[in-house]
């Protein structure tokens, strides 16, 4: 599940469409988590313009709250996922992690296929032992997850009261998010 529905205000533009080079961010997201038998895209802000990329078989979710924060997103998507009896687990990546790609998914991942209850797991890439994304959620989370998802918080009061599993992923990706343009304080 990729969270796009910002309006990147101290960006000035709705990042999944910010293109740094290498296309819209919304793509290099879907590009990490290639593979995946199930893709969704949480949309809000320029939602018409986002879906309008996303290639066959990606699912838009319409977040009509994204103004209220990251939290409505993440219960949005979690809603999407539920549809799905089938869904044990769910990555959640946010779009503004520019160099967070495929290997950072896949080194998470391969904990997922590891587990031995994936509908049981929480678990979060670190970046030189800070918490980051992306974050696996089993769906016996979810309820909570998404009880906590208030604001720009998402699941991370959530995250903080229970046993998550970290994943270290310093040497492959810094982790941070980007709020602004380069040059831009």
């Amino acid at each position: 599940m990729i969270l796009a529905a910002g309006s990147g205000r101290r960006y000035g533009t709705p990042k999944a469409l910010v293109d740094t080079g290498d296309g819209p961010w919304v793509l290099r997201a879907l590009a990490a988590v290639e593979g995946l038998p199930r893709r969704l895209v949480v949309v809000g802000a320029a939602g018409d313009e986002v879906t309008a990329l996303l290639p066959d078989g990606v699912v838009a979710v319409d977040n009509p709250d994204h103004r209220t924060g990251l939290g409505s997103s993440l219960r949005a998507g979690l809603a999407a996922a539920a549809d799905d009896p089938d869904t044990t687990a769910v990555l959640v990546l946010l779009v503004d992690l520019p160099d967070v790609g495929r290997p950072v998914v896949r080194r998470v991942l391969d904990v997922v296929a590891d587990a031995a209850d994936p509908s049981a797991l929480l678990a979060r890439a670190t970046f030189l032992g800070r918490p980051g994304h992306p974050v696996v959620l089993g769906r016996d989370h979810w309820a909570g997850a998404a009880a906590a998802a208030v604001g720009d918080t998402g699941a991370n009061g959530y995250l903080r009261r229970h046993p998550v599993r970290s994943i270290e992923c310093g040497d492959l990706a810094g982790g941070a998010d980007v709020d602004r343009p380069a040059g831009i304080r």
